[in-house]
């Protein structure tokens, strides 16, 4: 075993397991981060004034839109499944989580475009066996 093989089984199990690295770890902490933080900005929405209520919202909802770019930046980056990392293809369907917070508080541009990124990371993968096992016929 080469030392560049040794390195690659290293870093697929920093992947599956805990944060892992490099884009893995990336878009876990931003789903980590941003899903649950609803709670506290629940919290904060309730403590301040009503007229910083709707501002409180607005933040967390460019959150919500600042998360989902993420994860498509990251997809733009690695579009081959062949060149990502390795279980970068499932962090990226998970971004589809962020479907619950937004559901939440009725952000319905959240509540369409979450489920519709899973769906669409989930289509590009099976496009792309498909495509792989018909080129090998």
């Amino acid at each position: 075993m080469d030392l560049n093989s040794a390195q690659r089984i290293v870093e697929a199990e920093a992947a599956r397991t805990g944060l892992g690295t490099g884009p893995n770890r990336r878009l876990r902490l931003t789903l980590f981060i941003g899903m649950p933080l609803f709670l506290p900005v629940l919290g904060i929405m309730i403590l301040v004034p009503k007229s910083l209520m709707n501002a409180v919202l607005y933040v967390y909802e460019a959150g919500i839109v600042g998360c989902l770019l993420h994860y498509v930046w990251v997809f733009a980056k690695y579009p081959r499944y062949a060149g990502r990392p390795p279980y970068l293809t499932r962090d990226l369907a998970m971004g589809g989580g962020f479907f619950l917070p937004s559901l939440f508080f009725g952000f319905w541009p959240g509540m369409i475009a979450a489920p519709a990124w899973a769906l669409f990371v989930g289509v590009a993968y099976a496009v792309e066996v498909t495509r792989g096992r018909n080129d090998h016929r």
